[in-house]
């Protein structure tokens, strides 16, 4: 889309706004509105059909201020430099907002990934993390799955990177597969992080969450266990879509049947209920709605038609800041991404700490402590937004951006 707004420039904007706001010095600000550093390599894939392709890939560390960098690794052909630098900004106040002792990172690999084959796509991964190994480690950067990248691409990068030092760490990568030192709960983390936080809201608003109606936009991983967990907590979903379809049924939508259905087909379509258009499920009237998809889908031109009482943003940068603006002003909260979709990372630090620990827990550990985490930074956030009557991601930001300025200051006197 030519229209698309700079994933970069936004991210910018959202940090001078509140840095202006946090009175943070020049200088800081300089600093944090740049990355630490960003790598760009080439890597070399050999094909099955015998001839080397070499692709891009990059990773950005935006900020070490409290600890390593952290965040996915997204194998897509819309992969950018400004994508990548935006994200792992937006990590490191992700990290800050939920008090967790890391900085921001992201990486991506410019390639067509789903189109190739089983053994393409574990020559990339692995070719990717032979240009990486340098530049990352467990107290250095420590990557994660993101768009099209899962549990095993995870396996292969962390097995090239023992090579690299000479034996296992498992602590380098995150979102493993449990029996390679991956977390129990780790699935459900960002969904269920993001039920938390509702879940939170509502009691605080002394409201009942049971009967609210919610609308998903996007059904994938975080989609799904959103949307399983708010049901079972007693919200009503009335509507689900995915990148080809959207339905719509104000009787309710079974959470276990959509789950099922997309599994077996690929897609929500065909579901009970009525088949909508994209836009139109963005405008749905219900309490809660849950972006779950893509970055700036909520923008200027469909703020104003917006009828959720409740936003909460599972995806990254859904909402654009001149949308914001125009839901603040409309009396629609937003719990923003920064905060509603740090359960993933919340959930990568404890499998972070498992690893160092060589200590796993049960996942019922890990769902209490989790639960712990989002609902102190939750009401951490809503106190800030009430106190200086703010939007509750003006408050977020607040609260990571002064976090990480002071953890730049004690680090560096000359700030």
């Amino acid at each position: 889309m030519a229209d698309k707004p700079n994933t970069w420039e936004i991210a910018l904007r959202q940090f001078h706004e509140v840095a202006e706001l946090v009175d943070l010095p020049k200088g800081l600000r300089d600093y944090l509105s740049v990355p630490e550093a960003v790598h760009i390599f080439s890597v070399p894939v050999l094909r099955d059909a015998g001839h080397t392709e070499v692709f891009t890939g990059i990773r950005s560390q935006h900020s070490f201020a409290r600890g390593p960098a952290k965040g996915g690794l997204r194998f897509h052909p819309g992969v950018s430099i400004d994508e990548v630098k935006a994200l792992s900004m937006w990590m490191t106040w992700k990290c800050a907002v939920v008090n967790v002792p890391f900085g921001g990172g992201k990486g991506g690999l410019i390639c067509d990934y789903k189109s190739f084959s089983p053994r393409e796509k574990e020559r990339a991964a692995r070719s990717f993390a032979r240009r990486l190994a340098p530049v990352i480690g467990p107290e250095v950067d420590i990557p994660a799955p993101d768009v099209n990248t899962g549990p095993e691409t995870m396996a292969w990068i962390a097995d090239e990177y023992g090579h690299f030092v000479g034996h296992p760490e498992p602590g380098v990568i995150t979102g493993k597969p449990v029996e390679f030192g991956g977390s129990r709960g780790r699935d459900s983390a960002t969904g269920r992080g993001l039920a938390y936080c509702v879940e939170r809201y509502y009691e605080n608003e002394d409201k009942p969450l049971e009967g609210q109606h919610v609308v998903i936009q996007g059904f994938g991983n975080a989609g799904q266990w959103a949307a399983k967990v708010l049901s079972s907590m007693g919200a009503t979903i009335i509507s689900i879509s995915d990148s080809r379809g959207a339905v719509h049924s104000t009787e309710g939508i079974s959470v276990t049947g959509a789950i099922k259905h997309k599994s077996e087909t690929g897609e929500v379509a065909g579901m009970p209920g009525d088949e909508i258009k994209h836009a139109e499920q963005l405008e749905l009237e219900c309490d809660i709605l849950v972006p779950a998809a893509l970055e700036s889908v909520i923008t200027k031109k469909n703020a104003p038609k917006i009828r959720a009482k409740l936003i909460a943003e599972a995806a990254n940068g859904p909402t654009t800041p001149d949308a914001d603006r125009i839901l603040h002003d409309r009396g629609i909260t937003v719990i923003p991404d920064v905060l509603a979709n740090a359960g993933g990372v919340t959930v990568s630090y404890f499998e972070w700490v498992q690893n160092r620990q060589r200590y796993y827990w049960a996942e019922e550990k890990v769902h209490v402590r989790l639960k712990s985490i989002m609902r102190d930074s939750t009401d951490e956030v809503h106190k800030l937004a009430e106190e200086r009557k703010v939007s509750w991601r003006t408050a977020a930001y607040m609260l990571a951006i002064e976090r990480v300025g002071h953890a730049v200051q004690v680090n560096h006197p000359d700030f």
